[in-house]
């Protein structure tokens, strides 16, 4: 262990379940870094708002924090600089903070969507593809821009929040041409006609119990996949597999989105197939303590 000191954490609601820190607690030590990665939760910390939490991180020392649901897009416009692809999506989920406390945005999400889709499913499942994303919030913005990046055809948008979805639509078309990016009509109807669909809504964590997919849409031939690691297996991943799709759980987002925010905050760039074991072994112990009895 050498004498290098770092603190970061997370900025959410609903998230004392995470796995981040054991993710970034274990890379701190293979580092060798006295690390500590702290969550707060706006749910158990109340009271507590996005703009006094940046200011408690800058005061503390933080080199950093992730943001979650429901502050993605809100902490855009409390921060120094913006990266350029975090300022494309118009969503950030990881802040790294200088010595001199100037805040940088960045988005992880987008890279961590990908790097999972390609490991799980390879690249060529998305390209040419048409796919209905659900959910157009900050997470689902980072999920549009992946499947462009990932080659799909057409990205048609569903959100319960219409203005929420003509927006990223908008901002699709922006970048890469209004052909590639659609607003959904009729749920169920574009589901039937799709290759794949994605679930970027907080539906299906906990304390989000439910499913916003139509389970009589899904087809064998389709794959499904999931931004939520909290369960790892959501109704919404459940019901896709029963009817024999080809599924995709938010657990590699969570690593690869969590190995790229390691490396803003320090530098050093984390061993990812490490993470994963990690990961694994901390969403064994995660779902183990979850299940015991009261």
């Amino acid at each position: 262990m050498n004498d290098r000191k770092c603190l970061v954490g997370l900025i959410g609601a609903n998230i004392m379940k995470s796995l981040s820190p054991a993710l970034h607690i274990d890379a701190f030590a293979a580092a060798g870094i006295d690390g500590y990665y702290h969550l707060m939760d706006v749910d158990v910390l109340k009271g507590r708002d996005l703009p006094q939490l940046l200011d408690a991180v800058k005061t503390a020392g933080f080199a950093g924090t992730n943001v979650t649901f429901p502050f993605k897009q809100e902490v855009l416009t409390r921060l120094d600089g913006i990266d350029r692809e975090a300022a494309q999506i118009g969503a950030v989920n990881t802040v790294a903070i200088a010595a001199d406390g100037r805040t940088t945005g960045y988005n992880t999400d987008r890279r961590g969507f990908r790097r999972n889709f390609e490991q799980g499913f390879g690249r060529a499942r998305a390209e040419a593809a048409t796919v209905v994303l659900v959910g157009a919030g900050g997470a689902g913005r980072a999920v549009a821009f992946a499947l462009m990046d990932l080659g799909a055809a057409t990205v048609v948008l569903h959100d319960r929040d219409a203005a929420q979805a003509a927006a990223v639509a908008k901002d699709i078309a922006r970048d890469y041409g209004p052909a590639r990016c659609r607003i959904s009509s009729d749920l169920e109807r574009e589901i039937a006609a799709a290759d794949g669909i994605v679930n970027a809504t907080p539906v299906g964590m906990h304390g989000f119990p439910g499913n916003p997919v139509p389970v009589s849409a899904l087809r064998a031939d389709h794959w499904a996949a999931d931004v939520i690691y909290t369960p790892i297996e959501t109704a919404f991943i459940k019901a896709a597999a029963a009817k024999g799709c080809k599924v995709l759980t938010g657990g590699g987002m969570c690593v690869h989105q969590a190995a790229e925010a390691f490396r803003l905050f320090t530098g050093i760039e984390p061993d990812v197939k490490r993470m994963h074991a990690t990961f694994a072994r901390a969403l064994a112990a995660r779902d183990a303590a979850m299940a015991e009895p009261l």
